[in-house]
């Protein structure tokens, strides 16, 4: 086991070099900078030449790509993500600050997916080419297939404007209206009412597809020999369906975990962006708006090593769930 998790180490390193040189090279020959981005927004302020020569110079924005990024690898190197240009604070604070909004968001979206996907997947298997399976089926279906920011704009729509006044309104963007002196119960509910929305969006597509996952990972489990075996010995209907087959089911739900764990942290963009969540995914977004390079890279290392780490789990938790499966 040290030997294969010190093999994925060192190759999860080198593919982080890889990651972040694309990127860097990427940002780094997009149209504009950090500081034409500042200036396009006002375009009332005016600059003589030498000043912005001397502003790029202090950026490190006079440099080539290459150089800037060995300057920002050593700098990482040393703990130092470095300072956001546009918003004048250490990256590693800008992240830190929006971890909790989206952990809130994204966490609670997953417990609710995992809750409702497992058992509708189940119901599905058991009852598979029933009428209330094939409604089901149905409903999930036109879930999955409907766009997010399309829902998102119809429920802001429904509980923001068409039920203004009643007991249903619920909050049209932010995360909270009360002021920081408010009693940390009128805060925390009033949190949780801003979060109603964004919640329901990112819940129901990935509940959909989770659960049509579910129930053809076990239809496949359902048509193989050991559970024509088992039905012959005479295993029950509900034995059959939860001691074999969904145990066989959990490698590729242990797949689909570990893939969830960078979206856990790094949120959605398009329902934070519309919600206006403080979020990460909104960070991002943002970043990317304002060109702050080292805002986009930090935040690309953190999804980077997010993503190689749910792979990594997922593999080393096959062989919890089936002794089968070795990493060497």
């Amino acid at each position: 086991m040290a030997t294969y998790l010190l093999r994925r180490l060192l190759l999860g390193l080198l593919t982080l070099v890889v990651i972040t040189c694309v990127v860097y090279a990427l940002i780094r020959n997009m149209p504009g900078s950090p500081l034409t981005a500042q200036l396009g927004e006002d375009p009332s302020r005016k600059i003589n030449p030498q000043d912005f020569a001397r502003m790029q110079h202090a950026y490190g924005l006079d440099r080539p790509w290459p150089e800037g990024y060995l300057r920002w690898a050593a700098n990482l190197l040393q703990g130092d993500l470095g300072r956001s240009i546009t918003r004048k604070q250490p990256v590693t604070t800008l992240i830190g600050e929006r971890v909790g909004p989206t952990l809130l968001v994204s966490g609670t979206a997953l417990v609710l997916i995992w809750m409702a996907a497992v058992p509708l997947g189940l119901y599905a298997s058991a009852r598979g080419g029933s009428i209330d399976e094939r409604g089901t089926s149905l409903l999930l279906y036109a879930l999955y297939s409907f766009p997010t920011f399309v829902a998102a704009l119809f429920l802001q729509i429904i509980f923001a404007v068409w039920l203004r006044g009643t007991g249903w309104e619920l909050p049209l963007f932010g995360m909270t209206d009360l002021p920081a002196d408010a009693s940390l119960a009128a805060r925390v509910l009033d949190v949780a009412r801003h979060a109603i929305l964004p919640v329901t969006c990112q819940t129901y597509v990935s509940l959909a597809y989770d659960s049509r996952f579910i129930k053809a990972t076990m239809e496949e489990s359902l048509r193989q020999d050991y559970i024509r075996t088992a039905r012959a010995k005479g295993a029950g209907p509900w034995r059959v369906l939860f001691r074999h087959a969904f145990r066989n089911t959990l490698i590729p739900l242990v797949t689909l975990l570990g893939l969830s764990l960078p979206a856990l942290l790094g949120g959605s963009i398009i329902i934070e962006q519309i919600f206006t969540w403080p979020g990460m995914g909104r960070l991002f977004f943002e970043s990317i708006r304002e060109r702050d390079y080292p805002t986009i890279m930090g935040l690309t290392l953190m999804f980077s090593v997010l993503t190689l780490a749910g792979q990594l789990l997922a593999d080393v938790l096959y062989c919890a769930v089936d002794p089968r499966v070795s990493v060497e």
